[in-house]
């Protein structure tokens, strides 16, 4: 039953190690981005516009989505319908350790699609939620966590060098690698073309046409994941701001704020003295 209000609850659990997270009575766009962690969610209700990777879907209820790190993607309501929303984020090094766990070769998976239609994944992803909401024991809570990567793993992914996924050429991926060796510097477009041969047009269409996003998404998302992490580990929302290489503390928790769902100081208490198993906070640490 879609909710008239909206509402946004993350999870963070610390027996899993991973984020879960629900958006409900969602009507608003999200941006294009992508993210630096696996997502796996599912529609519960609504219907929604989703771009990723070059290709459109229309999203309805029982719809499973999967998102491999650095997947641009972005979404819009369908006839002002609202969007039930729930789905789990799973760190790059985390999954390779669950993938090893189960099935004994430690590797970086890449899903080979992004969206399942009506799947019977999904009320697999909603199991995980509610054991993870509801508290359960550690032990229902990891053999809901391995049920459902073990059923994504053998359906729908690939060693990550085996999935015929499409990389940068040399020169954007030195630019990549730059903004996020300098990200907390005040990178300009000039900056970047002293590393190519490349006109200012010519980069700027190159660079989003091979990564996804334009180079300054692509500066601002890797900045903001920065700064997530130095807010997982205590620093102060001003001092993140900064150190992840915002021109302010306003211009970062706008940003913050269009992106993942909340402030930054929402988004660090979740992960302050958390109770035994994880903790909830209003907002999403990611979106549809």
């Amino acid at each position: 039953m879609l909710q008239e209000q909206e509402q946004r609850h993350v999870y963070y659990d610390r027996d899993l190690d991973i984020e879960i997270y629900n958006l409900s009575g969602i009507v608003q766009k999200f941006p294009n981005h992508f993210h630096e962690y696996y997502v796996i969610g599912f529609v519960e209700g609504g219907c929604r516009h989703l771009w990723c990777r070059g290709q459109e879907y229309d999203l309805s209820a029982g719809d499973l989505i999967l998102f491999n790190p650095r997947d641009n993607h972005y979404c819009a309501p369908i006839n002002g319908e609202l969007l039930d929303y729930r789905a789990a984020n799973i760190t790059p090094d985390r999954m390779v350790k669950l993938v090893g766990d189960i099935t004994g070769e430690a590797y970086a998976p890449r899903f080979t699609q992004n969206v399942v239609y009506q799947s019977e994944i999904a009320q697999s992803v909603g199991g995980l939620y509610r054991s993870i909401v509801s508290g359960a024991p550690k032990m229902e809570k990891e053999e809901a966590l391995f049920f459902l990567l073990e059923q994504v793993l053998q359906d729908y992914a690939a060693p990550f060098g085996e999935a015929g996924q499409s990389a940068p050429n040399q020169k954007i991926q030195t630019l990549c690698d730059y903004m996020e060796s300098h990200f907390s510097e005040n990178i300009t477009l000039d900056d970047l073309l002293t590393m190519t041969d490349f006109g200012k047009s010519y980069l700027l269409r190159a660079f989003t046409k091979q990564v996804g996003v334009s180079p300054y998404r692509y500066l601002q998302t890797i900045r903001l994941d920065k700064a997530k992490k130095f807010l997982e580990q205590g620093i102060a929302p001003v001092d993140a701001a900064s150190m992840a290489g915002f021109a302010d503390q306003s211009h970062f928790t706008n940003f913050f704020k269009e992106f993942i769902g909340l402030t930054p100081k929402q988004y660090q208490r979740i992960f302050a003295d958390p109770p035994s198993g994880g903790r909830m906070g209003k907002g999403s640490p990611g979106n549809a």
